[in-house]
């Protein structure tokens, strides 16, 4: 079984416009996400797919694969389906540029959920979360499972809704849903060209174009988030913890 992790890298970004190429540890962003993907034990290779001459450029600098695709994709995932398009894989693993300190280890365990639920299409991951306000976050997306553990259902509300507490109720009960993603190669490519759904387009997540087609979701459960650089201030915090540990 063959695994690729491809790295999605848009130098374009709202919040914090080229933070892909950030280099306040001597490393850029993007270099630091490739190399934590590189640790996974299950993956073969770890690509990078870019929209940008100076990504492209600065990935020859620290040798990583790295191909141009699209600058017209609407989202990652459609960028990831093109880098892929011509590539022999089993199991395409979608890692956001902008996380420095995903652990290898929840690579490897998105890879087992396909390895060992062949009928699922695609694996994510959740975690339990911290507090009752990060649940009531509506940028903090909530996953609902069956018993099987397979997503039922993706919500920037409070999912599920505790009448008794009057929405938020004991926090154990709810799951983080963490923005990794591993496809069946071919279903990648078979997604990329399914229609938009309602509820897609109503809650902005484009998984729940799976649920809605009909496809299956297979959900682990891990200890922590691995988070992700969306602002100047967590790039910040993030280039302090990394100065501290190498000290």
């Amino acid at each position: 079984m063959k695994v690729v992790v491809v790295i999605p890298a848009r130098y374009g970004s709202t919040r914090f416009g080229g933070k892909v190429l950030a280099r306040d540890t001597g490393h850029y962003l993007v270099e630091h996400t490739w190399a934590q993907a590189r640790k996974a034990n299950s993956v073969d290779s770890v690509l990078i797919a870019t929209d940008s001459d100076a990504v492209l450029r600065a990935c020859r600098e620290f040798g990583a694969d790295c191909v141009m695709t699209s600058a017209d994709h609407q989202s990652g995932t459609d960028r990831i389906a093109e880098a892929v398009a011509e590539i022999k894989a089993d199991i395409v693993v979608n890692v956001q540029a902008d996380e420095p300190e995903i652990d290898p280890g929840h690579i490897d365990f998105l890879v087992s959920l396909l390895a060992e639920h062949p009928d699922a299409s695609m694996a994510t991951l959740v975690t339990h979360f911290a507090s009752a306000g990060q649940v009531a976050d509506p940028n903090v997306v909530k996953c609902i499972l069956d018993r099987s553990g397979r997503a039922i259902y993706f919500s920037r509300s409070v999912i599920p809704y505790d009448r008794a507490a009057g929405g938020v109720g004991a926090v154990e009960q709810y799951y983080r849903h963490l923005g990794i993603y591993a496809f069946r190669r071919e279903f990648l490519l078979k997604y990329t060209k399914l229609p938009q759904t309602p509820l897609e387009l109503a809650e902005k997540l484009e998984q729940l174009r799976v649920i809605e087609h009909g496809y299956s979701i297979v959900v682990g459960k891990v200890a922590h988030s691995c988070e992700g650089i969306d602002t100047p201030r967590q790039y910040d915090a993030f280039v302090k913890r990394w100065k501290e540990q190498n000290e």
